[in-house]
C-alpha cells in the first residue's frame, strides 16, 4: 500500500501526519488489495477569518476507487469522521461483492 500525504498551502506538522500514517495502516483489516491512498489537506475559507481544516481521501484498488471529503475545526477530527466514511464504503462494496 503506497501512502501520499499531500499539504495544500501550508506544511504538516509531524504530530499530524503520524496521527494519519497510524490510521491508514488499519484500512488493510478492511481490504488488503488496496494499491495507493492519497491524503489531501487543505485549508478553506483563506479569505475568511474562520479556517476550516478539509481532509480529502481517496483510495484505490484494483476496478474500483473510493473518495471522501470531509471539514471541520481541526485536521485531526476532519480526518477521522473521513476515515469512518471510507471504511463504511469499503465494507458496503465487500457485502456487495460477497452477494
Amino acid at each position: 500500500m503506497n501512502v501520499n500525504i499531500q499539504t495544500v498551502h501550508f506544511d504538516a506538522d509531524g504530530k499530524l501526519k503520524s496521527h494519519i500514517e497510524k490510521k491508514i495502516v488499519k484500512l488493510n483489516q478492511f481490504d488488503d488489495k488496496i494499491t495507493t491512498v492519497n491524503i489531501y489537506l487543505k485549508l478553506d475559507n483563506l479569505v475568511h477569518a474562520i479556517k476550516d481544516k478539509v481532509v480529502e481521501i481517496k483510495v484505490a484498488i484494483p476496478k474500483h476507487e473510493f473518495f471522501v471529503k470531509h471539514s471541520c475545526k481541526t485536521f485531526e477530527e476532519s480526518f477521522d469522521l473521513a476515515m469512518n466514511a471510507l471504511i463504511i464504503q469499503i465494507k458496503r462494496r465487500k457485502q456487495r461483492m460477497a452477494a
